[in-house]
Parts: structure tokens; sequence; C-alpha cells
């Protein structure tokens, strides 16, 4: 049986002092009416704002220089990373250019592809999303039906994508394709590509959430040519390559910190003197917090080691989502009435009923439960 692993990290000198930057710089724009606060991260795309951060050097922060990187440690990406998302800042444009599509492209890219798309991916110039799941597959990715053909120079791609986050803005999208037969075993046969949104052949429709926001949405792909050099790694290696992006995708504090707002803001609403209701579910969501911040922080330890820790993040992204889901619920539950005030929204309704529509997606968003405990019991040996 393999055993879970979360060693405690220690995060690096500067971390702190890096913390401060980055709140201030989210003051100083804020008070120039760059952004407002945001219910969710994966919600309202602002493609200005994620030049703003990479102008800071906030993107692709662990990428080498030569690709237009900052060579700064994984810990302090994730201290980036958690203060943009404790802050409600709008950073879902430049995401999965940042978290999966660079770090892929940098992993098992042409040297031509590392040229061309990191160095504009870190100036938050272009951005990319996840051609995954598929109407007939779901989460089970190896049953995908999406179709690419060898022809003379490149492939010509058919099939349908959904749950495409933000494909309608973004311009590139990371495809994963079957160009071969599902032998030796169902993983074999899966391939890459960097496939470009604005490609004849491309249809992208919007899929609206509850909260009626277009985040989501269908690739309609017919017939659509990609360029040998639009290949990602190698043929047939998809499934592996896709696994490994895995461990990036589940484990961040994006998996926890979804609701976040909601909880700040029930403490707010239980004030200095909360009734009991809101002290217990208050602490206790603190508690469970801070041990998922501990899991999350030493699987990025792990990933800067060079480590693969998809076992360790399944946990996480489960856990994670079942303690984002339970905020808003709770919250409804146990928080005091406010006096209303004539003429005046009452903050915490606002971002309670966002919340609340938006947490349906929260677990479709890399995995689902079903996929995850898949995988956690394999992992452990008890399937």
């Amino acid at each position: 049986m393999t055993a879970l692993r979360f060693d405690p990290p220690t995060l690096p000198p500067g971390a702190e002092a890096l913390r401060e930057e980055v709140r201030r710089f989210l003051a100083d724009e804020r008070a120039k009416g760059t952004w407002s606060p945001r219910g969710d991260f994966g919600t309202h795309p602002d493609t200005a704002f994620s030049r703003l951060v990479g102008q800071q050097g906030w993107i692709g922060m662990t990428w080498p220089r030569q690709y237009g990187g900052h060579e700064r440690s994984g810990l302090e990406r994730y201290v980036v990373t958690e203060e943009l998302l404790v802050s409600g800042a709008p950073i879902t444009a430049h995401w999965i250019a940042d978290r999966q599509s660079g770090p892929l492209i940098l992993r098992v890219g042409t040297e031509a592809q590392k040229q061309r798309f990191l160095p504009a991916i870190a100036r938050g110039e272009i951005f990319f999303c996840i051609g995954m799941s598929e109407p007939d597959s779901g989460s089970d990715l190896v049953s995908i039906r999406t179709k690419g053909t060898k022809v003379e120079g490149g492939w010509r791609i058919t099939g349908r994508k959904v749950w495409t986050s933000n494909a309608h803005i973004c311009d590139y999208a990371i495809t994963l394709v079957r160009t071969g037969p599902q032998e030796p075993d169902r993983h074999s046969g899966l391939s890459q590509f960097i496939l470009d949104l604005k490609a004849p052949g491309v249809e992208i429709r919007p899929i609206r959430n509850l909260a009626g926001h277009h985040d989501f949405n269908e690739m309609i792909l017919d017939d659509v040519f990609l360029a040998d050099d639009m290949l990602v790694g190698q043929p047939g290696d998809g499934w592996k390559q896709v696994t490994s992006e895995l461990a990036f995708e589940r484990s961040g504090p994006e998996r926890f910190l979804s609701t976040y707002r909601l909880l700040a803001a029930l403490v707010d609403r239980g004030g200095t003197a909360p009734d009991d209701r809101v002290a217990e579910a208050t602490g206790r969501f603190v508690a469970h917090m801070w041990a998922l911040r501990g899991m999350s922080l030493s699987i990025a330890g792990m990933l800067q080691a060079g480590e693969t820790p998809n076992l360790e993040a399944a946990c996480v992204k489960d856990l994670g989502n079942a303690f984002e889901r339970a905020i808003p619920e709770t919250a409804r539950l146990v928080a005091p009435s406010a006096m209303p005030v004539a003429g005046a929204n009452d903050p915490f309704e606002t971002i309670q009923a966002e919340a609340v529509l938006n947490a349906p997606s929260i677990t479709l968003r890399g995995g689902t439960r079903e996929i995850l405990r898949g995988i956690i019991a394999r992992g452990l040996g008890l399937r």
C-alpha cells in the first residue's frame, strides 16, 4: 500500500516580504478602480488585470528567464497565488496558462513552442484553456471521442469538448485528442495539441452557469487543421502528459479558497462576540482550512523537488471541494440576521448568493469526486 506523504514545508526567506508586496499592489490597484473583489477565482476573467499581474513578474514565476520566466521558487509562487485568491482578484484569464499549459510546454514542448508561447504567457498577453471533457465522457478522459487524423503537414481534428472554462476569451486550448488505437491498453493513442481557437472549423458556444455567468463553453471542432508543430510532446503520450499535470491542477489553494470571502464575511457578520453557532462553525472551518493549507503547501514543496504527488493532490481536491461547498450551506444556516439598510445591498447576502450559485461547479473542475476517490483508492491499493 502506498503511504500518503504530507511533509511540512518551510517557506523561503523573503516570502513574507513578497506577501506584503502583493498586498500593496492589490490595494493600490483597487484604489485606482482597476479591479474589485470577485466571489470565485473561476469567474469574471479580466485580461487587463492579468496583464498587470504579468508586469509584476507574477506569471511564469518559476520558469527560466530565457522563456520569459523569473526563476523563483514554487513556494514563492504559492504565496502570490494565495494572496490573489483570498483578495478575490480577477485572475481567471491567465490562470490555466500559468498553472498548467505553460509548465506542460516547458516540460515536453519543442524549443520553438517554448520561444513562441511562454514569454507571451508570462507577460499576460495570451491565454490558454483546456479541452479535455466531452459530452459522453465527462471526467473519464480515456473514453474521449475527439479524433485526430494524420494528413500531410499536420492533423485534422474533429469532435466536441464541453465545460471548457473561458474558451471565449482565450487564444489557445491544450486539447486532448485520440490519434491512435486503444492498444495495448485503453490509455494508449491519446495526444495533446495546441489548438488555435480562432482557426477555421472551431466554434465556441456558451454554457451559462446557475448565476447566469458565461464561464463554461462547448467547443465544436469540425475538421480543424493543426500543423505538426502544434503537437505537444510525442504522438500517443497524451495520457502520460495529462496525468502529470494533475498534481498542479488539483493541489493548489484554489481548491479550498473559492468560498473564502464568504467565510470572512461570516466572521464579520458574527462580530466580536459571535453566538455559539457562528463561533463553532467558523472555528471548525478555520481549523479545516489550516489543515488543507498545510497539505497543499506540502505538495507545492514536492512539485518543486520534481516529484509527481498525484495521489496527495487528489486528496487535497476531494477534501477541499467538500470544504468549499460546506461553507455556503453552513453560513446560510448559522449567520445572524442583519438590520436592513434602506437603499443598500447587504454585502454578506451578496457574497453568499454568489457562493451558493457557483458551488455546483466547484466539484466539476479538475475531476469529479467519483474520479478522485477512484484515484485515491487505487493509490492506496484498495481497488
